[in-house]
Order: structure tokens, then sequence, then C-alpha cells
């Protein structure tokens, strides 16, 4: 008498291929996310060329950034009495930052190493969640410890530099 709970190699083997395909798709936009995420920022701290460059003396700090008067430091940049600097735990009043202008606008990013590695946190996140939906969803524990490794090193690095 056949059971009522049995299945076929068949039904066993196509389960197991759209777990495989929904969580690797999954990961794959997780990463994608994280990426586009940075990118807003990176692309003006890492492609410098023909951009302005200078440095901000932070005057005075609000809810959510900060502002002060620009100095230029790359030839064509022009001195502004104010730009706008999104606040984080390292930006504080009285201290002065390198940073890039975004084009078209008065707001500014960090430049340099810390920069750069902060535009990337986002990246840094993404890697961490997609190192959970790889470990449990795709059973690749090692793809997920390289992955978690990543994450964890560039949130570091950021941390440590910013």
């Amino acid at each position: 008498m056949p059971s009522a709970v049995s299945s076929s190699p068949a039904a066993s083997m196509a389960l197991r291929f759209g777990r495989v395909a929904l969580m690797g798709t999954v990961a794959v936009l997780i990463l994608i996310a994280g990426v586009w995420a940075s990118w807003g920022t990176a692309q003006h701290v890492m492609l410098t060329k023909g951009r302005e460059r200078g440095t901000v003396e932070v005057a005075r700090c609000g809810a959510r950034s900060c502002t002060g008067p620009f100095s230029p430091l790359s030839p064509g940049a022009q001195p502004r009495e104010r730009v706008v600097l999104e606040k984080t735990v390292a930006v504080r009043a009285g201290r002065t930052y390198t940073v890039i202008v975004k084009p078209g606008s008065d707001d500014v990013v960090r430049s340099g190493p810390a920069g750069v590695l902060y535009a990337w946190v986002p990246l840094g996140g993404a890697l961490l969640l997609a190192s959970v939906v790889v470990a449990g969803g795709l059973r690749r524990t090692r793809a997920a410890w390289v992955l978690a490794g990543s994450g964890i090193a560039l949130l570091t690095a950021a941390f440590v530099a910013v």
C-alpha cells in the first residue's frame, strides 16, 4: 500500500532547483541593491577627474546635515560660502574635512580613503545580509563565510577610517 507522504525523485529535484533558483535570485538582488545604494555616493568619491575638490570647515550641524564654507584645492573649483555635508557620527563642528562637490549642487561628500570606505558601507551591509541567504537558503556555508567576512571587513575598515 503506497504511503500518502511519498515523493518522487523528480519532485524532490524540482523543489531543490526551485529553492536554489529563488534564494540565488534573492542573494543577487540584495548584492545589486547594495552596489546601487553605494554607487550614488561612491561615483563622486572615486571618479574625481573634473570635479571640484577642496575642504570644508564645518561651522554648524543640524539633525541631518552640517554646513560650512568651502575652500577649493583643485583648479577651476570655486569657493563657496556654504556647502552641505551629510551628518555622520564622525563629522563634528569646528573640524575641517577634504570633500568633493557633487556636480550642479552645493552638496559635498568626503573624499580620500575615509570617503571611499564610507560610500561603500551599504554594500557591506548587503554582503552581510546576502551571507545569511546564501547559508540558509542555498546551504553554501563557505560562500556565506566569504560574503560575511567581506562585509565585516568593509564595515570595520569604514568605521576605523571615518
